[in-house]
């Protein structure tokens, strides 16, 4: 594997595609469905006259009219590894939370090491003694995403707005993503140790069939079902049927209740992404994001009828994928499903983007993390025409940009993984968009800097002169 997001520059679409909601076939109807060149000068034109300036906090307003009273709200992001995403998507959520009643936060983060998260910040017991060295905790790479700065003083400003509230209304901070199979495995013996023993046993076969695969991430594992398809699959489905079956009869904390069970569906849900894996094409990427769709529903069923949530996603999993040319390689989204799903309760999707700047990332899968160079946006791009426009940071609302030239043009939208090399990033690294279907909402940030990691060396357990991060 070279990429925890794979992003493609076809140069043909469809009009219609075939996905797949809550298990069963859906049609949906694409509205990437044109190959037309930008109007440039006019889509400037749109640009200077539609778009709001972003200076501060103060010039957000827009944005949180936009969202009214909406359910659920995913804030992207255009890298994992870039300063001004985090700390304005940590402003936005903060608002969000005191102002509209939001009540947690899912990220594409792994489940086990985020509900560690979750228990510190509402101030269960054992839960860790600060936000530092409960974040210092994630280390599977790429650690920087959640085991950051930047982070520190979100988590930090979370256990204090809890602190003073009754347990039912403290935020939550969960993770969304399927990679942790190792460690929900470890989460279930543990707790099934102490509590069903008959399980156990279930859970400790599970476990011994994964064993051997255990060194090199699921890759082993991957390889192996080339030769035996399923090789634990009836393993992982006989754990999670036990762990249903036997939940009535667990302990009275329904939110550790919980946990188990989730632990178990990533489980089931990381084997089967293992084994897409090694095939190629679309599959394992739409095993992923399904997985992530699923357990957002699962979290908002958890917290009662009409809970709001904020997400916390890379733009390729957030922004719209029927706008982009994800289509022609048979991929959707969870903030595709969300709209298909959510769209009566209302689903703002806020996407991020910036012409150049620093990251943080890695040459290779698994390679020590760099801070690198954001050359200028391709020439042509979304990124590119929004400098052009002005080299100011900017605000759309989506619904100003309805134009016709803007719904019929879809141009490149930089998306930069985990891994990145700038040197050929102009080849692979943009993403055709029609952007005001993409997204509900965009943030232009002309000139972006690295993000803050903690384990870094040599400095990475030294405090940065600006934190805690003021926009």
């Amino acid at each position: 594997m070279t990429t925890i997001t794979p992003f493609f520059d076809s140069a043909h679409c469809q009009t219609w595609g075939i996905g797949f909601a809550l298990g069963k076939p859906l049609i949906m109807r694409r509205y990437f469905t044109k190959e037309l060149a930008p109007n440039e000068e006019r889509t400037i034109s749109i640009i200077k006259d539609k778009a709001e300036v972003l200076t501060n906090q103060a010039d957000l307003q827009p944005l949180f009219d936009r969202i009214g009273d909406a359910q659920f709200v995913m804030l992207g992001e255009a890298s994992h590894g870039t300063h001004e995403y985090y700390t304005w998507r940590s402003q936005i959520t903060k608002k969000l939370i005191k102002e509209k009643g939001f009540q947690f936060i899912a990220v594409e983060g792994d489940w086990p090491d985020c509900y560690q998260v979750n228990r510190y910040i509402k101030n269960y017991a054992n839960a860790g003694g600060s936000a530092l060295g409960v974040l210092k905790r994630f280390n599977r790479w790429p650690t920087w995403m959640w085991a950051n700065w930047e982070m520190v003083a979100m988590i930090d400003w979370l256990y204090k707005y809890n602190k003073p509230l009754p347990a039912s209304k403290k935020i939550g901070f969960y993770g969304l993503d399927v990679y942790s199979l190792w460690e929900s495995l470890e989460a279930i013996r543990e707790y099934l140790k102490h509590i069903d023993p008959n399980a156990l046993k279930v859970a400790e076969e599970t476990f011994h069939c994964f064993e051997p695969y255990k060194a090199d991430e699921g890759r082993g594992y991957a390889r192996a079902t080339q030769f035996v398809p399923e090789l634990c699959t009836d393993e992982v489905v006989e754990l999670l049927k036990k762990i249903q079956e036997h939940l009535p009869s667990y302990n009275s904390d329904h939110e550790n209740v919980f946990n188990v069970e989730q632990n178990a569906i990533v489980t089931l849900n990381a084997e089967r992404y293992y084994r897409a894996m090694v095939k190629g094409g679309p599959h394992s990427w739409n095993v992923r994001d399904h997985h992530m769709y699923e357990t957002l529903n699962r979290l908002t069923d958890f917290h009662g009828k009409g809970a709001k949530v904020i997400i916390w996603e890379h733009n390729t999993h957030i922004g719209d994928a029927r706008a982009t040319d994800m289509t022609t390689e048979g991929m959707y989204n969870v903030g595709e499903l969300a709209r298909i799903k959510h769209h009566e309760h209302g689903v703002v999707l806020v996407g991020f983007g910036s012409y150049k700047g620093e990251v943080i990332a890695a040459k290779g899968w698994g390679a020590p993390m760099k801070v690198m160079a954001v050359p200028p946006a391709r020439k042509g791009s979304w990124e590119y025409i929004l400098h052009k426009a002005s080299p100011e940071n900017k605000l759309l609302i989506m619904d100003d940009f309805m134009d016709e030239e803007l719904m019929e043009t879809h141009i490149g939208h930089r998306a930069i993984g985990v891994v990145y090399n700038p040197e050929y990033e102009k080849y692979g690294n943009y993403v055709p968009s029609i952007l005001p279907l993409r997204y509900d909402a965009f943030i232009y940030l002309d000139h972006t800097t690295a993000l803050h990691p903690l384990h870094i060396q040599p400095d990475g357990h030294q405090i940065p002169e600006t934190y805690p991060f003021g926009v």
